[in-house]
């Protein structure tokens, strides 16, 4: 069973904007001078938060979705207003604990997906839930 839960986590606070500088033409191969310029400055909140009332933040723990860009110690930007569809990356709570994960509805069949081929598929038995929290929109990396 599906449960959209809309009550939990504490969304963003979203303040006065704090604006950073985006440069522009920064390649990642051979270096050119000529494109090194500022372009504007910009909130991040305006670029990794459309829906600041339903927009949450968690830290990723574990291997399972490193394929998919989102590896350990990453922060990701969750959407609670955004629909859970099949092939989105969403936090869910399984039996108590939280997950990130793939989600797949076909078929009749709902499932949360690893990227990781060394994690098996959460399938989900008769009297099980799955709460699904909001779906991952952005992942901020950490070096």
């Amino acid at each position: 069973m599906l449960i959209l839960d809309y009550n939990r986590p504490t969304p963003v606070q979203v303040g006065e904007p704090i604006l950073i500088p985006l440069y522009s033409g920064v390649r990642a191969g051979f270096p050119s001078p000529a494109e090194d310029f500022l372009l504007k400055r910009i909130d991040l909140s305006d670029e990794l938060i459309k829906h600041p009332e339903a927009t949450f933040l968690m830290r990723i723990k574990g291997h399972s979705m490193a394929a998919a860009g989102i590896d350990d110690g990453d922060i990701v930007v969750v959407d609670k207003s955004v629909k859970p569809e099949h092939g989105k990356i969403v936090i869910a709570c399984v039996d108590g604990e939280f997950t990130c994960k793939r989600l797949y509805m076909m078929a009749g069949i709902t499932k949360l997906q690893a990227v990781n081929p060394d994690f098996k598929d959460i399938l989900f038995k008769d009297g099980q839930t799955l709460e699904v929290w909001g779906v991952v929109t952005s992942c901020i990396k950490q070096f």
